[in-house]
């Protein structure tokens, strides 16, 4: 099959998108979820189109790869496509080749899904297992217990607060007010929504996004905090809760998120908050080119 590479316009990014909502599976391991480029739509779509990559073929949308940084990319593909030869090694060409615009000559790190092929002719070719990461799963057929925070939708008028406690949360000072209102803004966004989590004296203590990929889908996390202030007191067990609640309200067949293993921490809220962990899953890096 001819296999074409793209850097999509708007309306390229759009069908990217779709094509991830479809992809989504809760038989599949965790793999990119339209809910990654819901949250990159903060960058705003010129620079989230800058990050994006598409291979198709005869016009359909076979592989969708999201650069996360300068040096990370997160790659996906077609599940009945995960196990074909000819895009494995096409994808291992445009990879390997600075060239050809996917990734920098410098050392980089790729996240693909554990069933694929690419992933063993990567390391044939001498790619390496890298940093190892926990995905989680809290399947959503039965009603979710009560998280015991006050949970607030956040809108146009309590985006200052949303984003305060993600400031505190990650120790980032860019998720501002106007930065929500581009997120907001985005196409994907109509399948999302951002939590606050209050406490019993009407502090905002928690946060999170939940993005939909449509009924019986699974549906992400991404991202969860606490207030740095009201850290250890079981707020991000809580808000994990309230945010499989709402997925679920949103007809999603399973609440998904994934931490890095070395965040014992955020494992342990997860796992507290009922998901169940699957096998860790290993990013696969690169040494530089020269």
């Amino acid at each position: 099959m001819t296999i074409v590479l793209d850097e999509p316009g708007t309306d390229g990014l759009i069908g990217a998108v779709d094509a991830l909502r479809v992809w989504q599976d809760d038989r599949t391991p965790l793999q990119l979820h339209p809910g990654d480029l819901g949250w990159a739509w903060a960058l705003g779509a010129e620079r989230l189109t800058a990050a994006v990559r598409t291979w198709s073929t005869d016009g359909r949308v076979i592989a969708v790869g999201y650069l996360d940084g300068p040096d990370v990319l997160r790659l996906t593909t077609a599940p009945d496509l995960r196990r074909d030869g000819d895009l494995a090694l096409r994808l291992l060409a445009d990879l390997d080749d600075p060239e050809r615009g996917v990734l920098p000559a410098g050392k980089v790190s790729l996240e693909v899904p554990d069933d694929a092929l690419l992933r063993e002719v990567l390391l044939e070719a001498g790619w390496m297992p890298d940093e190892p990461w926990t995905p989680l799963r809290l399947d959503l057929v039965g009603p979710v217990k009560d998280s015991g925070l006050r949970i607030e939708v956040a809108g146009p008028e309590t985006a200052g607060v949303r984003t305060a406690v993600h400031r505190s949360a990650f120790g980032s000072p860019t998720f501002t007010e106007e930065v929500w209102h581009v997120l907001a803004a985005g196409p994907v966004y109509a399948d999302a929504r951002c939590l606050i989590g209050y406490d019993g004296h009407d502090n905002a203590v928690a946060a999170a996004t939940v993005w939909s990929a449509g009924p019986g889908r699974p549906g992400l996390l991404e991202p969860v905090g606490v207030h740095a202030d009201r850290r250890g007191r079981g707020y991000g067990t809580a808000i994990s809760i309230a945010a499989a609640a709402t997925l679920r309200e949103l007809g999603a067949s399973s609440a998904l998120v994934c931490a890095p293993s070395s965040n014992a921490a955020a494992v342990a809220a997860y796992k507290a908050a009922g998901y169940e962990p699957s096998p860790e899953r290993l990013d696969l890096s690169r040494p530089a080119r020269r």
